[in-house]
Order: structure tokens, then C-alpha cells, then sequence
């Protein structure tokens, strides 16, 4: 499967692959056109299944970018194996992954499986992880593609990867309402969905769309997170609601959605993230880290009855 991924940025100069990726329209092999209205990528696909050696599946999105979703899924999959469960992080956010530099997960590819040739995670802090990210040659390095390309990528992340027996799986999704989200959704059981938003109202409105994208593909809402809930002075503890105050409980209590807690604006959050020592680890103690320790026993309560 690395060889694969590995062919497909090779294959990127090639003038079939130039074509799949400039969106040339696709035929149905009868030399008609794809049927008008239905995304290329939801043609044909075989019914919902779960993902091989793992139980539960937890999508954490936002569908707005910079509200902190990544480190919020983290920390997040890292307090759910503090409950001494088995846990998993798969990065879908192919263009911009930021699970390698969370979990200080750079500079290493993942080995492969002798006889199923598929993917090993790679581990740190008790967490198994998966991300494109693993599979550049540096952090630097971008990945310019078109959407065919991303499908097969984000296939391969999905279905050959050698999770061996977790209870949770979290899916850190990029933002939007897209292919990726759609693919996943429609392919595998997603036993919940985490929503995270700032209370800022234009954070809000994009949260909303995903709420209504999840609903629409039957996916169980869990419950919403809002992030960087107040600022916290690290000088004198003081707080400043910098991007409004209970936007998020306003908006769940409108659309009848669970809050499943709040995590603050703190400097030494983003401090540890970029270090890669999220909070959870280097300060289990703190009230930082107990934030997100409340809102992971929550969504395992919630996934006890799905």
C-alpha cells in the first residue's frame, strides 16, 4: 500500500494521471456520461461496513477551518486511552495533516505488513496513528492534487491500514462538507460525530452545516465541543471571552444537540501542541487536560449505547 501512495505522487506527471486530475468528465464504460446531480465519488460504492479491527469510529469535525479541531481529536483519542481503552487517530485531512506534528510523529514512514501489505500505524504516548503526513518527505512538502487523486488516497488510508483490535478509532476530518466527508459517511459505520466550534457566530454557522451534513447521512450527532471558549491570562488568571460567550450551548440547545463540554483559549495549550506533547500528557493534572478528560468519558458514555 505505501508503494501505491508512493506511485500516485509519482504519477502525477503522467498525462492519464494529469487527466484524472483535471477532472475530465468520466464515463460509465458504455461511453455515456456520469449521471448529472450525483458526486463522482459516491457512484457505485457498496453499502456501509466497519473498518477491519476496530469496534467504534468517532468522526471529530468542524467543518470551519482554525478552531482548533486537530488538537481537540488528540487530545481527545489520548484521554480515551487514559480510560485504558484502545485507541487509533487516523488523519483524514489530506492537504493539511496535523496529526504527525501533535503526536512529534515527523520524520518516520510506516512499515508494511509481510503477508497483507498493509500499513502499521505508527505509535507515540499509547496511540496508534495514521496520516499522509507520514508519507512526505518533509513537512514542507505540499500536496498538489486533484480530486481523484485525494479519493484514492484517502481509500487506501482507510481500508489498508492494520489497526489490530481497537475500541475506538478517531477520524480528525478537514474542514468542509466535501468529498472527504461524504466518502467517509457513506462508506463506513461512523458511530458518532464530535462537532467542535469557537463561540464566535461565524465559526457557528459552518458548525451548523456539518451538524446538517451528519444528520443527512445518518450519522449520530455526539454532541458539540466548544473550543477556545475564554481566554485564560496565564499572568493572572483572568478571563476574557474573546469570541463571545456560550455561543456554542445556544446553538446545540436550537439543534437539540448534547454539549459535551468546553476547553479554553489557554497559551499553554498551543505551547504543548506544537512541541508535540499535547496537554493531556505533559499536564494530566491541570485543569487544561480536564477538560478534554470530561468531554472523552462523555462521548465513551455515549458510544456504550450506539
Amino acid at each position: 500500500m505505501l508503494s501505491i501512495l508512493r506511485q500516485q505522487r509519482a504519477c502525477f506527471s503522467t498525462s492519464a494521471c494529469r487527466a484524472a486530475a483535471g477532472g475530465i468528465p468520466m464515463h460509465d464504460g458504455k461511453g455515456r456520461g456520469a449521471a448529472p446531480g450525483i458526486p463522482r465519488t459516491m457512484r457505485g460504492l457498496p453499502e456501509k461496513r466497519r473498518l477491519r479491527g476496530v469496534d467504534k469510529i468517532v468522526a471529530v469535525s468542524s467543518a470551519k477551518g482554525g478552531v482548533g479541531k486537530s488538537t481537540v481529536a488528540v487530545n481527545l483519542a489520548l484521554a480515551m486511552a487514559m480510560k485504558q481503552k484502545r485507541v487509533g487517530i487516523l488523519d483524514a485531512d489530506i492537504f493539511g495533516p496535523s496529526v504527525p506534528k501533535l503526536l512529534n510523529l515527523t520524520g518516520g514512514e510506516p512499515n508494511v505488513t509481510e503477508t497483507t501489505n498493509r500499513l502499521i500505524p505508527l505509535q507515540n504516548y499509547g496511540l496508534k496513528a495514521m496520516s499522509m503526513g507520514f508519507l512526505l518527505p518533509d513537512d514542507d512538502s505540499p500536496i498538489v492534487w486533484r480530486g481523484l487523486m485525494v479519493m484514492k488516497a484517502l481509500q487506501q488510508l482507510l481500508h489498508d491500514v492494520e489497526w489490530d483490535g481497537l475500541d475506538v478509532l478517531v477520524l480528525d476530518l478537514p474542514p468542509g462538507t466535501g468529498d472527504v466527508q461524504l466518502t467517509i459517511t457513506q462508506q463506513l459505520v461512523v458511530d458518532g460525530a464530535v462537532i467542535v466550534s469557537t463561540p464566535q457566530d461565524i465559526a457557528l454557522l459552518d458548525a451548523v452545516k456539518g451538524i446538517n451534513m451528519f444528520k443527512k447521512v445518518n450519522v449520530p450527532i455526539l454532541g458539540m465541543v466548544q473550543n477556545m471558549s475564554v481566554f485564560v491570562c496565564p499572568n493572572c488568571d483572568h478571563e476574557y471571552h474573546i469570541f463571545g460567550e456560550d455561543g456554542v450551548p445556544k446553538q446545540a440547545k436550537r439543534l437539540e444537540v448534547d454539549v459535551l463540554g468546553s476547553v479554553p483559549l489557554h497559551p499553554k495549550i498551543c505551547e504543548l501542541s506544537d512541541k508535540g506533547t499535547p496537554v493531556v500528557i505533559a499536564e494530566p493534572e491541570s485543569k487544561n487536560a480536564k477538560a478534554y478528560i470530561d468531554i472523552a468519558e462523555k462521548v465513551l458514555e455515549k458510544l456504550k449505547s450506539s
